[in-house]
């Protein structure tokens, strides 16, 4: 009776440790879906109720040419490209207080000054990680192309959103509004190697200085007619390739 109480009590005990080591994981995949400070709403079982936002900023950016190099490679590839490329962007943006809302093949979209507000930051905060992500571009390999160099095309927009967690099987934390679409819109009317901006952006960004933009001129936007827009240059303070050598040098140490 001792001995099978015993083996019992172990048997507990592996079973509980199992269980515990699985909610872990189950709770850091939460936390990669989804902003740290919803997850935990999730977690304490809470419902998480949309939010408006009053002020964010919004980058989206994508690949010049991407369909005509993926028909010409192929899929492992073209997957090994975007891994190596988005592992590279996701490392440069964790030195910004920016949040990765979602990829798309080769788009990739970013946001700041949610669902933690940071007053007018988040301007300055996407206006520097795009920067750093532009020039991470310039000296990035394509693997199974070295001779060749991705174009990057940048557009960013500041405006009201509002954002909530949509599903329950996979949930996912997602931005409405027509800030949204004007963003998406500003990179696809964008050109290959620039960062095109909104005049609400640069409202912003001049409040903080530094910020070099160059006026681009009326642009028609769909949905929007004629628009005034600016393509961001540099920042004459911050070395945009701070970030990327903090990168390389990472990447360096976990080889």
């Amino acid at each position: 009776m001792e001995q099978y109480a015993n083996n019992l009590e172990g048997l507990v005990e592996e079973r509980t440790g199992q269980y515990l080591e699985e909610k872990r994981r189950a709770e850091d995949l939460l936390d990669r879906l989804l902003p740290r400070s919803v997850s935990e709403q999730l977690k304490r079982g809470k419902e998480v109720q949309a939010e408006s936002f009053d002020s964010v900023t919004i980058y989206f950016s994508d690949i010049v040419g991407f369909t005509s190099l993926s028909a010409s490679s192929t899929p492992m590839e073209v997957v090994a490209l975007l891994n190596d490329l988005y592992t590279c962007f996701d490392a440069i943006i964790d030195n910004y207080d920016v949040y990765k809302v979602e990829t798309i093949g080769d788009a990739y979209m970013v946001v700041s000054g949610l669902p933690v507000r940071n007053g007018n930051r988040h301007a300055s905060e996407i206006a520097w990680m795009a920067l750093a992500l532009q020039e991470a571009v310039t000296t990035f390999k394509i693997p199974h192309r070295p001779g060749e160099q991705l174009k990057l095309r940048i557009g960013i927009h500041s405006g009201p959103v509002c954002a909530g967690v949509v599903g329950h099987k996979m949930p996912r934390f997602c931005l409405f509004g027509d800030a949204v679409n004007t963003a998406s819109r500003m990179e696809s009317s964008g050109q290959p190697f620039k960062i095109h901006i909104s005049w609400s952006t640069v409202n912003i960004l001049n409040t903080f200085g530094g910020f070099n933009v160059q006026l681009r001129g009326q642009v028609e936007l769909k949905g929007k007619g004629l628009v005034t827009t600016f393509w961001l240059l540099s920042h004459q303070y911050i070395d945009p390739q701070s970030a990327l050598k903090q990168y390389h040098h990472m990447n360096n140490l976990n080889k």
